[in-house]
């Protein structure tokens, strides 16, 4: 059935499907709370959920919300999942939301794209869920910015002997982490957070939480302090224009040739650096291997949360493990060493933080995909939220997304 003909009836019939990645993910777009508040809300559809043994809710908890749970749920309509769901577990015909992985050419998922099409699934990721200014409206963001955070500080306990901050995987919710934080003493060290969006915006609210105070750029870069301080810079603080004139933001972020990294006077004066920014194709680097092994480069502890591997944070080898979260860079010989290493910079680059703050993480995007995505199913897609974010339909790629054809097809 084609997206306008499910709208049109408007019997849709949708389904939470079971996360089937490995390593096994435990979020879900909607706790049972949240599919509840759905029904409510649009009654005039039907709400199934698929059997999982991973998921951070029970299937109890949703059977008694009143909604059927089932090991079949491919006579549903719109299979809503977090991660991408494995090749031979796609239901042809069907309309799909999950992160796909596939619109920055991960050449990883070349055959997920390919099987997508040949199976004639609507796909629509959740990372082209946008308004009409290219926003993204959903996702685990604030989530990622949370736990990088604080996984940052535990990295700064272990490695330094001065507390022992319990993983985030073992505690019940956010409240218990923030908990756990109110029980450490932090040193006197000066924290640099990168960027403006919901990731750097979570790890602000654990270095809030914390009570660290906040100081502007010029007095950060300025002052020495008798306590823990915290300063948040955007993209026009550590970058700069290469003719010397003053840059602007979105100039920069359409076009980032004519500029030049100027993050080294930021890296003199920090012990703990949170990567929080977005990292946008040909932008410079925030600071290079040469850069860390100047002699005034002072950062020892680097949270990179936004984890692009041997790019813009010279000090990110690989992605780290949930089980493993800490490795060392040794900016001499350019490679990994232990954690706590003498000299070395310690490292934390999980690239799938959320997955430790499960529950929180799915009540929070539930959130916000019954305030964006659902309405559009009823109101004929008035704000055009699943056209924009439609990446495949009738067994082709959309006309937004018909840069992807030459990755399909294998030529790129």
């Amino acid at each position: 059935m084609k997206l306008a003909q499910i709208i049109k009836s408007m019997r849709t019939t949708f389904a939470l499907i079971k996360e089937r990645k490995t390593p096994p993910d435990r979020r879900v777009v909607f706790s049972p709370e949240k599919l509840k508040e759905t029904q409510l809300n649009y009654p005039n559809a039907t709400y199934k959920v698929e059997s999982s043994t991973i998921r951070v809710f029970t299937d109890k908890q949703y059977q008694d919300q009143g909604f059927e749970v089932t090991n079949d749920v491919s006579d549903c309509d719109v299979l809503i999942g977090v991660k991408e769901v494995p090749i031979e577990n796609l239901v042809p015909n069907k309309s799909y939301f999950f992160f796909s992985h596939t619109i920055k050419k991960q050449p990883y998922n070349r055959d997920l794209l390919r099987a997508i099409l040949d199976k004639n699934i609507t796909l629509y990721d959740h990372e082209t869920i946008v308004n009409k200014e290219g926003f993204r409206l959903i996702g685990f963001g604030r989530y990622a910015g949370l736990v990088g955070a604080y996984n940052g500080f535990r990295a700064l306990g272990l490695r330094d002997n001065l507390f022992n901050l319990p993983k985030v995987e073992t505690l019940a919710d956010l409240n218990a982490v923030k908990a756990e934080l109110d029980k450490i003493t932090l040193p006197n060290i000066k924290i640099l957070l990168s960027g403006s969006g919901k990731v750097a915006y979570g790890a602000k609210e654990i270095l809030d939480h914390l009570q660290i105070k906040q100081v502007t750029d010029a007095m950060y870069l300025t002052s020495q302090f008798t306590e823990p301080v915290y300063c948040m810079v955007d993209v026009m603080e550590y970058n700069k224009r290469t003719d010397g004139k003053v840059g602007d933001k979105w100039a920069f972020i359409n076009d980032p040739t004519g500029y030049e990294s100027n993050f080294m006077p930021y890296a003199k004066e920090t012990d703990f650096f949170i990567a929080g920014h977005f990292y946008g194709n040909n932008a410079p680097y925030l600071f290079t291997r040469a850069d860390a092994k100047h002699p005034d480069f002072r950062i020892n502890l680097v949270a990179d949360i936004s984890c692009d591997v041997d790019g813009p944070v010279a000090s990110t080898l690989r992605a780290s493990t949930i089980a493993e979260p800490f490795y060392g860079y040794d900016a001499q010989s350019e490679s990994e060493v232990a954690f706590n290493a003498p000299n070395a910079i310690t490292v934390m680059a999980v690239d799938n933080l959320p997955c430790e703050l499960p529950k929180d993480a799915s009540e929070g995007f539930g959130d916000m995909f019954l305030e964006h995505v659902i309405p559009a199913f009823f109101n004929n897609d008035a704000d055009g939220v699943l056209q924009r974010a439609k990446i495949t339909e009738n067994g082709k790629l959309t006309k937004s997304f018909a840069y992807l054809q030459g990755f399909v097809d294998g030529k790129e």
